[in-house]
């Protein structure tokens, strides 16, 4: 059943929210984290295995080191101290996905701790959110539930578990709480797990595909009474894995911890599913605390010792942060700030950067990315870097626009049939005979029929209302299926009723 809320706007009168994230970031190294199992995504289920995966009696694991190094690199880009000495420890619960009852984690000595990141809202306000920790870790396998009508375990007849994903590598990020986003807060939510994304992809440690779990948030929420300081009892809604999700699912949390509270009932601490469909969060467990896990250090793994030497050089292999990159793109590019903002929330700033290198001017790379290729994403439901348009796609377009073998008009068309596969911008057009009708005699022709059935236009044109000459054009462009120039077409029309322009 349905579970009793508040309108966000009469929660956000009586409580300030206080939020906290661990963001879950899957590696892209090519094997697990303590064995040499592939890591890979889609494979048949239980072949990405080893008896270190499974934890089987008598093997020992072993750290990869790759992906030590892409935990140090997100500590750096976090703005985290990297420790010296940083150690693993078993974290000890039982769960059908976890093969050796215990998940293989760091606790109280991480490998990075205490930085920051500026999260930057649509309208341009800024958040410093601070960071805790980022430590490293190893994933669960997955259940597959069957049975049931929506795939999840309520409802399920049986379930099935993969370990394929048992023991890919893992890097946690925790924040300390964050105060004062008041009825900004899930806006907040959404904005902070983009820019972990965005961060972890621009590193190249992550292929940061949600829908693939690549990326995974635990958000937690309380509420504090108006004019007070301190924290409500908090709730964790698990594995939210989409930008979206978690936006919703803070505000309906914000608003069911309202709800509970003016009735004068308590919190329950505990985890929460989110439920897209329904668009609400369920009860899961009662949320453990550290100590509930029994903590001890890994026997079995050596200490994690770093250097100077090593930091600065994984330190100077950092890409340029993104929110650098896109102060300089704005500039370079000479955007105001409403069209940069509309470029990043649209996902076309990679697009653009790559159109521009290819020598297009920033003005027709955002024409382009913005306007049509925009609206194919749209129509089509998917990605603009899934349309199949690309940086030399719109260059080559420009170019023959700018050559006067098409127009705009015809430009749209020939960008369909680039779309679907039918070749470049220019085997297009000549397979199509699609160029611009630029012949003055076949123009001509054209003219002289438009006048002969419009004459009372071409009297307004002699009279001297130039502007009426845009019938005269349509009906040509009408009559050469948009191929005629259109500059040039105006140009013979004045001249053939002797007025000029």
């Amino acid at each position: 059943m349905s579970e009793e809320i508040l309108s966000f706007e009469e929660a956000m009168e009586k409580y300030d929210p206080v939020l906290g994230f661990e963001v879950h970031v899957e590696l892209n190294t090519k094997t697990k984290m303590f064995d040499d199992a592939p890591n890979e995504f889609g494979d048949t289920p239980n072949t990405n295995i080893t008896p270190v995966s499974l934890g089987l009696p008598g093997v020992l694991p072993v750290v990869n080191g790759k992906a030590v190094e892409s935990a140090i690199k997100l500590g750096l880009a976090l703005g985290c101290d990297i420790a010296e000495v940083s150690h693993f420890a078993r974290k000890n619960y039982f769960y059908p996905d976890t093969p050796k009852n215990f998940q293989t984690s760091q606790f109280d000595e991480p490998i990075a701790e205490n930085g920051s990141i500026d999260i930057e809202l649509e309208d341009g306000t800024v958040f410093t959110v601070d960071i805790e920790r980022a430590h490293m870790e190893e994933d669960a396998g997955k259940l597959n539930h069957m049975g049931g009508s929506t795939g999840r375990i309520q409802g399920a007849e049986f379930s099935l578990v993969d370990y394929n994903r048992a023991g890919v590598p893992l890097i946690e990020i925790v924040t300390r709480p964050i105060v004062g986003a008041g009825e900004r807060a899930p806006e907040l939510a959404r904005a902070y797990v983009a820019a972990i994304r965005e961060i972890v992809k621009n590193l190249g440690i992550s292929d940061a595909k949600m829908e693939r779990g690549n990326v995974r948030c635990d958000a937690n929420v309380s509420l504090m009474p108006k004019g007070t300081t301190e924290f409500g009892t908090r709730t964790e809604t698990k594995n939210v894995n989409s930008l979206r999700s978690v936006e919703r699912a803070v505000r309906y949390e914000i608003q069911r911890h309202a709800a509970v509270l003016d009735s004068g009932q308590k919190i329950v601490q505990e985890t929460r599913m989110w439920h897209e469909d329904t668009r609400e969060t369920t009860a899961g467990r009662p949320k453990s605390d550290a100590d509930d896990y029994r903590y001890f250090p890994e026997p079995d793994l050596v200490p994690v010792v770093t250097d100077s030497e090593w930091i600065e050089r994984l330190r100077a292999e950092l890409p340029e942060p993104p929110a650098e990159r896109r102060r300089r793109l704005k500039a370079d590019w000479g955007y105001s700030d409403e069209e940069f903002r509309d470029v990043v929330n649209a996902g076309a700033m990679d697009a653009i950067e790559e159109t521009v290198a290819a020598g297009a001017s920033p003005a027709v790379a955002r024409k382009w990315w913005m306007g049509e290729i925009a609206r194919i994403a749209k129509v089509r439901e998917v990605d603009l870097a899934e349309t199949g348009a690309t940086a030399q796609t719109v260059v080559e377009l420009n170019q023959l626009i700018e050559q006067k073998k098409i127009n705009d008009k015809i430009a749209r068309q020939v960008l369909e049939f680039v779309i679907a596969g039918e070749g470049s911008p220019a085997e297009i057009v000549e397979k199509r005979n699609l160029a611009v009708v630029s012949d003055d005699g076949a123009l001509t022709a054209a003219i002289d029929d438009a006048l002969a059935a419009m004459p009372d236009v071409a009297d307004k044109i002699r009279g001297g209302k130039v502007q009426a000459a845009g019938a005269i054009v349509g009906q040509v462009m009408k009559a050469t299926r948009g191929q005629a120039d259109a500059g040039r077409v105006r140009e013979l029309i004045l001249e053939k009723l002797g007025v000029e322009g």
